[in-house]
């Protein structure tokens, strides 16, 4: 916000007047096209559409209930979630339907949940088991706040690989867990999943995500999942990484089961995609998957923008952003644009081959340049990022902009 605004409501914030290039914000501060976010939203709705999916994109990416809302009226199944907090997040601002991706440990955490179920009939809760003391622990607290016959905690099997996070480990295991949920009141199998992003290549994402499909046939041969007339009573297999998303809807797309079942994507970083890491899996994407890709594609739509404050030697220039304000757990981020305020461009340029991001201090950008950089003092540089999650983190507000960079919307994030 400006030195002098006035108190204003979230909602004031677009009627302002603001504009990033003219300088009337300070700097570093993050911006998301709007734009850009519309047509990636848009872009993974036809996406699953067309190949059979469906979509519960992880809502820890932005934490921000207007985006929530964009993705939600393009069609979202559900809206994931890896903890208590933010599925409260999800409850307050009227989610109807929420995966919690995680297993809920803790008395408190569990409590919650079933809470959740008798206090609202309109919300439906998907959470995770991948253990007989986990399920023992939710299975308490079934007991302990018993939730509505028709509207039961449903339970998606989590299986996982050697080296990775949590999940089963063997398909025997997860057959174990699914026949012990099936025998505990309060709790119904809705089905099995896994998340394959941490994955180094595609092949073995194939092998985890296939496991699920076949775990899940013999669940269903077994009669474990509930009759298929039952209201509510939908069969779920569910994969979430956004670096593998066509192999989940290629390989989901090859199991054949004598029900409806419902193929879930959990892919969070679609909406505003990156610059690093994510667009470079877009592009594997586009070159091998076999499913229908609608036209256009992703693109980077979360920026930081920040002003060149010193050109202190030869080769460098600091600018004013650092570790506080954007991610850097998967790269550097990429300097993608400039500008100079007053300088008579008609809009930021593209930024000259030859500027790479060095370091991050807390609050300075390291940035090396060539001899010719027409970067000054006072110039604005906009940096696309890696993995949107750990930049959105550090925000409690990013300002949604048209394509001129004039503030449309507040967007107020609940980390």
């Amino acid at each position: 916000m400006p030195f002098d605004a006035p108190a204003l409501r979230l909602g004031d914030v677009g009627d302002q007047g603001w504009n990033v290039l003219e300088g009337d914000l300070p700097m570093p501060v993050a911006i998301i096209r709007s734009d850009l976010v519309t047509a990636n939203s848009a872009w993974m709705s036809a996406f699953t559409k067309a190949n059979n999916l469906l979509i519960a994109p992880h809502g820890k990416t932005t934490m921000s209930p207007h985006l929530f809302d964009l993705q939600i009226a393009d069609g979202a199944w559900a809206i994931t979630v890896a903890t208590i907090q933010q599925l409260e997040v999800c409850r307050r601002f009227g989610v109807a339907r929420i995966v919690l991706a995680n297993q809920p440990v803790g008395a408190m955490a569990i409590d919650a949940c079933f809470r959740a179920l008798q206090g609202d009939n309109r919300i439906e809760l998907y959470c995770l088991a991948d253990s007989t003391e986990g399920l023992r622990l939710l299975a308490d607290g079934a007991r302990r706040n018993l939730p509505p016959e028709d509207n039961p905690m449903r339970v998606l099997v989590e299986i996982g690989f050697v080296g990775g996070r949590t999940g089963v480990r063997s398909p025997e295991e997860a057959l174990d867990i699914a026949r012990a949920v099936v025998a505990t009141p309060g709790l119904v199998l809705a089905g099995f999943e896994c998340f394959e992003g941490l994955l180094a290549t595609p092949r073995e994402a194939d092998g985890l995500i296939d496991t699920v499909a076949t775990v899940a046939g013999i669940a269903l041969a077994e009669g474990l999942f509930g009759p298929e007339d039952q209201p509510g009573n939908q069969i779920v297999i569910s994969a979430g990484g956004s670096s593998f998303f066509d192999r989940v809807g290629e390989r989901f797309d090859r199991a054949v089961f004598s029900q409806p079942v419902l193929r879930v994507l959990r892919s969070g970083c679609y909406l505003t995609h990156d610059s690093i890491g994510y667009a470079s899996a877009f592009k594997r994407i586009v070159s091998q998957t076999t499913l229908q890709l609608p036209p256009g594609g992703l693109t980077a739509a979360l920026e930081v923008w920040a002003y060149v404050q010193s050109r202190p030697e030869s080769g460098r220039a600091i600018l004013t952003m650092g570790k506080r304000d954007v991610g850097i757990d998967t790269g550097m981020p990429v300097p993608l644009r400039w500008y100079r305020p007053g300088g008579g461009m008609p809009g930021p340029q593209v930024m000259p081959a030859d500027h790479v991001v060095l370091t991050l201090s807390d609050q300075h950008c390291h940035l090396d340049i060539p001899q010719d950089s027409p970067l000054r003092v006072g110039d604005m540089v906009g940096f696309g990022n890696g993995h949107p999650c750990t930049t959105f983190d550090k925000w409690s507000m990013l300002l949604l902009v048209d394509e001129k960079y004039q503030v449309l919307q507040a967007l107020k994030t609940f980390f």
